[in-house]
């Protein structure tokens, strides 16, 4: 007979991250340099350019820095939106190509974070309810929407390599 797997307990959730971080997690002091540089860009897809860029230029103030085709699909454009610190938010659109809705799968994008100054936080949410865009804030510092296309972007006040007051860096 096969038995039913039972849903974890929250108790049982926190001893597996307590295991993981015992077996994985070093002191800042004690890890290697990391082999990366930082993040080129990050590429989402968009069902429509110009209300990507009228959304993420216009209503976020993340300045579109280039528009050119995608070299992996003739016709298809990938463009690129400054979001600060030498770091690009991507898309691509994929014309006469059924990409289908926006889905959280796994292994698939669950939110994009953007870092942004406290007094440009509280600006940029007043932004999204003068917009009529749905969204949450948490935390006092983090609030999360959706774009045009469905995709979760938090906008999080805590600074580079912190969250929530605790250095993840």
């Amino acid at each position: 007979m096969t038995s039913i797997p039972q849903p974890a307990t929250p108790e049982h959730l926190a001893a597996e991250r307590d295991r993981i971080r015992t077996a994985h997690l070093r002191p800042a002091d004690q890890r290697p340099a990391s082999t990366a540089r930082g993040l080129h860009h990050t590429a989402l897809i968009s069902s429509d350019v110009e209300a990507t860029i009228a959304f993420y230029q216009g209503v976020l103030g993340f300045p579109l820095t280039e528009l050119i085709e995608n070299r992996d699909y003739p016709g298809s454009s990938h463009f690129f939106f400054d979001i600060g610190n030498s770091n690009l938010l991507a898309f691509f659109d994929f014309p006469g190509l059924d990409v289908g809705p926006y889905a959280e799968v796994l292994g698939g994008l669950h939110h994009v974070a953007i870092s942004v100054d406290p007094d440009r936080w509280a600006a940029l949410v007043d932004r999204l309810t003068e917009a009529g865009i749905a969204h949450e804030v948490h935390s006092g510092v983090s609030v999360y929407f959706r774009d045009p296309d469905g995709a979760r972007i938090e906008l999080i006040a805590d600074p580079l390599g912190e969250m929530y007051g605790e250095h993840v860096l």
